[in-house]
């Protein structure tokens, strides 16, 4: 029994040292959604504990289908991939009104988690988000910069987001690393609950 709690315990302080939520049973009610890309489907875990604004946006968006059809746009290998924001001709979507920043919320730019897209603007996310390919200290919260709001992770399907990062690129207009062939979202739902508990399984 102390060496299965001494393994807890070590598994909760890597968690908090890696600005991660620590596994507990509230994270079994953490809001999932199930994003279809043409590359594969991945599984999104939300933190409304930590990013309640950011989440509520997110799954505004998702819920009335926003998502859907729209392309990652933006495509940086060792980087990040991001979307959310534009249809197969680069023509961005209206979006709802720019959300508070809460990249002061603990969580940090780690592989496979999402957080929101930005301007220079700190409050200036709408729409738009990225996935990190690998661990972006630089675009954490801290003292040389507000940083980028992490408010999910991919739980389910990392192969895609590392199939995605293989795509060719190239410049459309002013914008740079966009895909040669276009990465779609066909479709970004809530999973149902019935679903999660088959993932628990």
């Amino acid at each position: 029994m102390l060496a299965i709690k001494i393994l807890l315990l070590g598994g909760l302080f890597m968690a908090f040292s890696m600005g991660l939520p620590p596994v507990s049973e509230a994270a079994a009610d953490n809001p999932r959604v199930a994003m279809e890309t043409s590359m594969g489907t991945m599984v999104i875990e939300l933190y409304p504990d930590k990013a309640p604004i950011t989440v509520k946006n997110f799954l505004d968006y998702v819920d009335a289908g926003f998502y859907d059809g729209t392309i990652f746009h933006r495509v940086i290998p060792g980087f990040v991939l991001q979307g959310g924001g534009f249809d197969a001709k680069m023509e961005k979507k209206e979006n709802q009104a720019p959300i508070k920043n809460e990249a002061d919320n603990g969580l940090r730019n780690l592989r496979a988690t999402l957080s929101m897209a930005r301007t220079q603007q700190v409050n200036s996310a709408t729409s738009q988000f990225f996935i990190n390919l690998k661990n972006n200290s630089n675009l954490d919260h801290g003292d040389r910069s507000f940083g980028y709001a992490v408010f999910a992770k991919v739980v389910k399907g990392v192969s895609v987001i590392d199939k995605m990062a293989g795509v060719k690129t190239t410049t459309k207009g002013h914008y740079q690393n966009v895909p040669v062939e276009p990465v779609f979202i066909i479709s970004a739902k809530r999973e149902k609950a019935a679903e999660k508990q088959e993932l628990k399984k």
